[in-house]
């Protein structure tokens, strides 16, 4: 394990290559907002509403551990979930708290977060004119999304590790390769339970159209997880995925990450992505390789049927 105090938030340092995020002067230096905002009936009616359009459509792809999570959090008793609430609950069942932040925070930030169990989870909810699309993770996202699965013990360990991990990726400047593996494991992941393959990643869980189309569509591709081969893997951050990777179970996912040698592998890797996102390589162990069609048609932007 890296020799590092998680107790205190790390300094970067200007060699290393983070986003360029302009803190908002009422939060300190942890980004943490003073406390949740306090959300109007009519915000609290459009977490109603995201809520009832996704349970329409995640029985049977969801993974079971979310809707375990779901069910323990009870997230639908109506409006925006209180922080104080859910992290009391949560914290009783994994140690893990929730966090309000204001926006996307710094990567070194959310790391520290994350090493001490406390999830970040934005300060707003989206607006009717955003409904269905929203690029910066609102509160529904982060909450609905991510906090059900940290009620997996397994699951919340491997979150935990992921953010000590953090100090090491900074300490080689490879936080693009370790991003990429929060991308297709915590974000847009999927797992091959004993029914087929559910999702259990964020991105997926708290949007109806990819909870579809990961599992169902021809266009993405289904590749089982390989942890070398993802983090020399480059993404998209405002549409479907073109490719997606399967895990057996989140105990492989623990294993796989926080046993793996990274310093080796950072020594490894080039300082930009090796692979396109759309790639099927020979190491590949493909479920389902796809056409690709959906991208090739121009994507959201064009209006192309996510087939």
């Amino acid at each position: 394990m890296l020799d590092a105090d998680f107790s205190r938030l790390p300094d970067p340092g200007p060699e290393v290559f983070t986003a360029p995020l302009q803190r908002p002067a009422h939060v300190g230096e942890d980004w943490l907002e003073p406390q949740q905002h306090a959300y109007s009936s009519a915000e609290n009616a459009i977490w109603d509403e995201l809520f009832a359009r996704q349970m329409e459509v995640l029985p049977g792809r969801a993974a079971s551990a979310f809707l375990a999570g779901l069910d323990k959090l009870d997230l639908g008793r109506g409006g925006v979930p209180d922080f104080g609430r859910l992290s009391e609950e949560l914290g009783a069942l994994t140690g893990w708290s929730v966090v309000p932040v204001p926006m996307l925070i710094p990567d070194h930030v959310f790391f520290w977060h994350l090493a001490n169990r406390r999830f970040p989870a934005g300060n707003f909810i989206r607006t009717r004119e955003t409904f269905d699309y929203i690029q910066e993770p609102d509160v529904f996202h982060d909450v609905f999304g991510h906090v059900p699965m940290l009620t997996d013990p397994t699951y919340a360990d491997y979150m935990q590790e992921y953010g000590r991990a953090g100090w090491k990726a900074m300490r080689y400047n490879r936080l693009k390769a370790l991003g990429a593996l929060y991308w297709y494991t915590v974000e847009f992941g999927l797992i091959l339970e004993s029914e087929g393959l559910r999702a259990y990643g964020a991105g997926i869980l708290s949007g109806p159209t990819e909870a579809v189309y990961c599992l169902e569509a021809q266009s993405p591709n289904r590749i089982m997880l390989n942890v070398d081969r993802v983090m020399r893997t480059d993404y998209v951050i405002d549409d479907l995925q073109p490719t997606y990777f399967v895990i057996e179970s989140f105990q492989e996912l623990y294993h796989d990450t926080v046993e793996r040698d990274f310093d080796r592998l950072y020594r490894s890797l080039a300082p930009g992505f090796t692979y396109a996102n759309t790639a099927v390589i020979d190491i590949d162990d493909v479920l389902h390789r796809g056409t690709q069609e959906y991208l090739l048609r121009g994507g959201r932007g064009s209006g192309a049927r996510p087939v």
